[in-house]
């Protein structure tokens, strides 16, 4: 295939991007900036700002509006080649279940969500065949329906095959990324990969729920940060019984960005539990709780952050 005919087939591959808040707002609005057939399925507030004012992208790299397609109603949607899905990892299952009718043997489906399970909890509901496994790394915010601030952070998205493969459909995949404009790369170990990511949002998401705390505050407290290390170190053991390849290197790391982030940061997770709204919470501390029980781990801290957050969590889904 010439060069000529292949970009012409990227550009007719049919991109869906579940999701048009933090993380699908920037990453799919650089791909539709980018002319290619992207539609976003999206609801309420957000499908009616968008379909009136476009996807409105801030962004210390430029700010843009696009006007893609946009949908509630996925019988509008056939049989697209590549799914991005940038939603939370608790919807990450009953939105599988809603996209099984429009998935062909060929589509891609790839998850961008935090959390050490996404992929496999695709494939529990998905063909093998048609999940991928990925993360993104972005600072960003919603500032209204519609409308994506990026403020901070080279935004990036990492993905690749599930079995490692590098495989002409991730490379296709990467073209779409290359031509958007934004960082991206195949994983060698796409599991590593999620696992060093999960390990830093794992690690300050709870802690600041339970603090309320800011990122700055929190590394410069002693108390607090012995509590980011031993939740960290946990995670670790977790992932080592798991056959993932963490170690102290990568606790340091995730310190290290901790440190090096904007003083007033918060997480995603703390956020959404202090505005009293459904969080990760099970999918973040929880998980390793749940693992640590099964692996017959302790994991103390992640316990005690867990249980403490818990009941507020259940109150934000209407079950305390």
């Amino acid at each position: 295939m010439c060069i000529r005919d292949r970009v012409l087939k990227l550009k007719q591959m049919k991109i869906v991007v579940f999701g048009a808040g933090a993380v699908g707002g920037y990453f799919g609005g650089k791909i539709a900036q980018a002319s290619y057939n992207v539609t976003f399925v999206v609801r309420g507030k957000h499908l009616e700002a968008i379909k009136n004012k476009g996807l409105q992208v801030k962004s210390i790299y430029g700010n843009f509006v696009v006007y893609p397609n946009v949908t509630d109603n996925l019988d509008e949607i056939e049989s697209p080649d590549l799914i991005i899905l940038a939603v939370k990892s608790w919807q990450v299952v009953d939105i599988a279940k809603q996209l099984k009718p429009i998935i062909s043997e060929k589509t891609m489906v790839l998850p961008l969500q935090n959390g050490a399970d996404n992929a496999d909890k695709l494939r529990d509901v998905l063909n093998h065949q048609n999940v991928l496994s990925g993360l993104c790394k972005i600072v960003s915010k919603l500032d209204a329906p519609g409308v994506n601030n990026h403020f901070g952070y080279e935004p990036e998205i990492v993905f690749g095959e599930y079995e490692h493969e590098k495989t002409e459909r991730v490379t296709s995949i990467k073209a779409v990324f290359d031509k958007a404009g934004f960082k991206n790369d195949i994983a060698d170990d796409i599991h590593l990969e999620v696992w060093k990511k999960f390990l830093f949002i794992a690690t300050v998401s709870g802690v600041g729920a339970i603090t309320r705390l800011v990122f700055g505050v929190m590394r410069e407290d002693d108390g607090i940060r012995q509590i980011l290390y031993q939740t960290a170190n946990e995670i670790v053991a977790i992932a080592n019984a798991k056959g993932i390849a963490l170690h102290n290197n990568h606790v340091e790391m995730v310190m290290k960005m901790i440190d090096n982030l904007d003083y007033n940061t918060t997480a995603s997770m703390q956020r959404d539990i202090m505005e009293g709204r459904p969080s990760e919470l099970e999918n973040f501390n929880g998980y390793i709780v749940k693992m640590g029980k099964e692996l017959h781990i302790t994991t103390p801290a992640n316990t005690f952050t867990y249980h403490c957050l818990l009941p507020k969590e259940q109150k934000a889904r209407g079950l305390g």
